[in-house]
């Protein structure tokens, strides 16, 4: 598979399979986040909505509930709520890292300011909230309520690790469920239950979004050390600028003898980064091949992924799913 041939990438197929569907969101998504009294909130919400993102959440949504026979309407409703819920927590997320840019563009903090930020992703979640009754199930209300309580606990525990040498891959694994997987997983979940999908095929898409999330975030843990802002939207080493422990650093800090513990200790839990600094940490990650190593725990989630897929109806949808999770980890090639 070429990543630089956009037409065989499997999100493009995916969304084009769903064209209809995410036209359908996308005109919801719009109509749900004016207001008639704060023009601030439309304006700050477009700055990301409209940045070009993949639509992938909503689009898993959409896929699960279809791949599951459902044809009734609600789950553009809940494709919605998926996207609210994922641009509220960017915002935060930008403020809460004092990131500048998100996707290749200067982020909503940047050009209005923190307060709108944050009180923006608020209403998001708000209206995410409002969308998720609509389809009147207990169940999608629990689990959507719950990957957003899972969602908040994760970023504080990202705040606790943060800095931390002793920070675990166990409690890595704890944050990424939370910063990631929580919501790819309720965006699978939800579909079957929607459809009323057999116990199985339910937990099957739940166990597909959780690995596919986690595959996904380590993925971009990694490239995080290696790809282009072209490719990132970012810059590459934000990661180590901000002091995040992800697998790369937290496997090599686990094999540093003393004096590259010193180094992490300074860069790390200090601060007190200098020029060639990033290049020193990327040489030990090297040296001790925690980004093979990195590389391979991807890899190793996108195949759960892919084996919980053969619970479910055989289908083009399942093929575009599975060739999801192979692309994921593919851009690590």
């Amino acid at each position: 598979m070429s990543l630089d041939d956009k037409a065989v990438k499997p999100h493009d197929r995916l969304a084009q399979a769903l064209a209809p569907e995410m036209e359908a969101v996308n005109a919801l998504i719009r109509e749900r986040m004016a207001s008639e009294h704060a023009p601030r909130i439309p304006e700050v919400t477009a700055h990301l909505v409209e940045a070009g993102g993949k639509r992938l959440r909503p689009m898993l949504t959409l896929a699960a509930a279809k791949l599951c026979g459902y044809d009734g309407p609600y789950h553009i409703h809940l494709a919605a709520t998926v996207e609210f819920i994922h641009t509220a927590t960017l915002l935060h997320d930008d403020v809460v890292d004092e990131s500048a840019q998100r996707r290749g563009r200067p982020t909503a903090n940047l050009l209005w300011d923190n307060k709108s930020s944050v009180l923006v992703g608020d209403y998001l979640f708000a209206r995410a909230f409002q969308l998720m009754t609509a389809a009147n199930d207990m169940q999608v209300l629990s689990i959507l309520s719950n990957a957003s309580a899972v969602i908040a606990e994760g970023e504080v525990l990202q705040l606790t690790a943060a800095q931390d040498l002793a920070t675990s891959e166990d409690i890595y694994l704890n944050v990424i469920r939370g910063k990631t997987a929580a919501l790819f997983a309720a965006a699978t979940e939800v579909g079957g239950v929607l459809a009323n999908a057999p116990k199985e095929q339910i937990d099957a898409l739940r166990v597909y979004g959780d690995a596919l999330g986690i595959a996904f975030q380590i993925a971009d843990d990694l490239l995080d050390y290696s790809a282009t802002l072209e490719a990132m939207g970012k810059n590459t080493g934000d990661d180590f600028r901000e002091r995040k422990l992800t697998m790369p650093v937290i496997k090599a800090v686990a094999l540093a003898d003393a004096e590259e513990r010193a180094f992490w200790q300074r860069t790390i839990e200090k601060g007190q980064q200098d020029d060639g600094d990033l290049e020193h940490a990327i040489a030990l990650m090297t040296k001790h091949g925690t980004l093979n190593a990195t590389r391979t725990a991807a890899v190793q989630w996108a195949d759960k992924a892919r084996d919980a897929l053969q619970t479910l109806p055989d289908s083009s949808l399942r093929g575009m799913l599975d060739d999801i999770a192979d692309y994921v980890v593919a851009r690590l090639r």
